[in-house]
């Protein structure tokens, strides 16, 4: 499938089946912690990526084969870009009792036509990891055309119009976002926001830039301390080391076994038994990089070896 990957089993959100509906690594941000790799198409003004009926096509096959706990709008960009998403979520609605669950990271919440556009989701989790412009900018790298104060503006909007259940991320980096003033600072507006949980995560996968450094699990426990008990950790590991070292050995494999011949992102799945999400990932990743290439044939996607001979 082009627009739907899973089920795979969610930390937060069940049997999730995801719905990609935006061109890789097409986004507001390109966030320093990324795991997807650096953003090729930095867009704030939503459009229509894909065909909405293709989308709804395969979002029914994938259910009948499989009903999951819930439908995740996500994927390797800004899910919100997508100019149809409200079609998207009323399809589901239509046929099933399927949570639909919404994650962004909250920077066009501000606009009015998109907080519509998502307000019959049943969970919606943006992001917030800082109230001060100058961090926001060095962590997030957005848009020219975004400002901090408009979209925390949209997140306080967004829960005064929205009724269902909102979680809100803050992503820890170390000597960044974690000094004693940005945590006041950032309790303070989360107050005045109100989301049903706070859910504090850090780096777990190779980041896009190098700054990007995780907190380690006693200082999580510390900061979920400080936020109080409507907060949670949901940080894999603080430990990146043996997350890049697994990583770097996903990544020799997929590339020396494209070398031989092409695969399946399933095939790929298999092989280092791992989920289509993370599968999704390392693709990506790696298609970013110029390492792997796509390959189309009979209706199924293949990948085959790069153009770029480097190491990434």
């Amino acid at each position: 499938m082009v627009y739907v990957f899973g089920p795979v089993h969610s930390r937060r959100l069940g049997l999730s089946l995801g719905v990609d509906l935006i061109p890789s690594k097409t986004c507001t941000y390109d966030c320093i912690y990324c795991e997807v790799g650096k953003t090729n198409n930095v867009v704030i003004e939503p459009e229509n990526f894909a065909p909405c009926e293709n989308v709804l096509v395969e979002l029914k096959h994938a259910i009948e084969r499989a009903v999951p706990d819930t439908l995740t709008l996500a994927g390797s960009g800004e899910p919100t870009l997508y100019s149809q998403i409200d079609r998207i979520i009323a399809f589901v609605k239509s046929f099933s009792d399927i949570q639909v669950a919404l994650l962004t990271n909250g920077s066009l919440l501000w606009k009015e036509e998109v907080r519509r556009r998502v307000l019959q989701a049943d969970v919606i989790m943006p992001t917030l990891s800082t109230v001060f412009e100058p961090t926001f900018r060095r962590i997030h790298q957005p848009h020219k055309g975004l400002n901090l104060p408009e979209i925390i503006d949209g997140l306080k909007a967004l829960r005064l119009e929205y009724k269902g259940s909102v979680f809100l991320e803050v992503v820890l980096l170390a000597g960044i976002n974690d000094s004693e003033k940005e945590l006041e600072g950032l309790k303070r507006v989360i107050g005045k926001i109100s989301p049903d949980k706070i859910q504090l995560n850090t780096v777990a996968r190779p980041p896009s830039y190098p700054g990007a450094v995780a907190l380690d699990r006693k200082r999580l426990q510390q900061i979920k301390i400080f936020f109080g008990e409507n907060a949670e950790i949901i940080a894999h590991s603080s430990e990146t080391k043996g997350v890049r070292k697994e990583y770097d050995s996903h990544f020799a494999t997929i590339i020396e076994t494209v070398k031989r011949r092409p695969i399946t992102a399933k095939d790929i799945s298999n092989v280092l038994n791992i989920s289509p999400r993370d599968t999704d990932v390392l693709l990506t990743r790696l298609l970013n990089k110029g390492l792997i290439q796509i390959q189309r044939h009979e209706g199924v996607t293949y990948y085959k070896k790069g153009t770029d001979e480097g190491t990434g």
